[in-house]
């Protein structure tokens, strides 16, 4: 949602005048509220790597400039530059990780998790926006016109439901003791720097409710994400690691449906691409959507 501009050691990142259901940038507060809000937000785990909120100014001669005089025009994130061969999906594909990292990424998790905000929350939060998940899912992984594999998705989908109706009674009670906290809302590889210190980036900002969230049901989405870069060990371990930390037993019979959930979720954002009139590589989203609904359909076959 942003455009982000490299500057040597720096980066800058401008919000796009957009609104969506679950956003809205179309005005110039609401820019500089979420560019605030962004840089408080991710400074729990990346001290040090937001630096703050700069202007974009116009002077009466028409001259732009970042934090100059005249007109504020707009609001940009100004962040430190991140090495781009630390970052979690790099060494992933490389080969380049082992237990170590899974060590020093959990230590982070574990202690993010247990220090941060632990709101009280509706008993059928989570079971209603997974529900609706699911429903806008439908709308576009059962579209013919936009690939043959509908029935397979439609099957998936079903199976969701069922599985996630399963979980009702587990998501109730899960709200109800205290599990839910404000996390991260994005926790992806590519937004994971394994330098020294661990950085964690790039945090959901825009919608609190889409933050708050059970840590295993992150801790899924990161590990899916993980075996579709052909690393699912990784996320097996990190989720031993951070339970054994957090001295939790692993809510297993929930893993497999936050797995499947996000991997279906991933599957229509994928395929999503391709409503857009002129996508780019469009012959990447079909594929990707396949393969991320093969993961979903792995998640719900443990469950059995």
């Amino acid at each position: 949602m942003s455009w982000v501009f490299l500057a040597g050691e720096r980066v800058f990142k401008l919000k796009k005048p957009v609104r969506y259901p679950y956003l809205d940038f179309s005005t110039l507060e609401a820019r500089e509220r979420y560019c605030r809000e962004e840089t408080r937000l991710n400074r729990r785990l990346a001290p040090g790597i937001y630096q703050g909120v700069v202007p974009l100014t116009c002077s009466s001669t028409g001259v732009m400039a970042l934090g100059g005089e005249g007109e504020i025009v707009d609001w940009l994130v100004e962040m430190q530059r991140l090495p781009a061969d630390c970052m979690l999906d790099v060494r992933l594909k490389e080969g380049r990780v082992g237990q170590e990292e899974v060590g020093r990424l959990a230590q982070v998790l574990a202690n993010f998790y247990r220090h941060a905000e632990h709101p009280s929350v509706d008993p059928d939060m989570l079971f209603r926006h997974f529900t609706q998940e699911i429903a806008e899912n439908r709308t576009v992984l059962l579209r013919p016109d936009l690939w043959p594999d509908v029935s397979k998705a439609s099957a998936l989908l079903d199976q969701l439901d069922a599985a996630l109706g399963k979980i009702r009674p587990r998501l109730r009670e899960r709200s109800q003791s205290g599990c839910i906290v404000d996390g991260h809302g994005d926790l992806r590889p590519e937004h994971i720097c394994l330098a020294n210190p661990i950085v964690i980036f790039d945090c959901l900002e825009f919608n609190r409710d889409l933050r708050l969230v059970d840590p295993y049901d992150e801790l899924a989405f990161l590990a899916m994400e993980c075996a579709h870069l052909n690393a699912a060990w990784f996320g097996r371990a990190l989720i031993e690691r951070v339970a054994e930390l957090m001295g939790d037993t692993i809510p297993h019979d929930l893993l497999g449906t936050y797995t499947a959930l996000h991997a279906v979720l991933r599957a229509r954002l994928s395929l999503a691409h391709l409503l857009d009139p002129s996508p780019r590589e469009p012959q990447k989203w079909r594929p990707q959507a396949r393969q991320y609904l093969d993961l979903a359909e792995r998640a719900l076959v443990s469950l059995s």
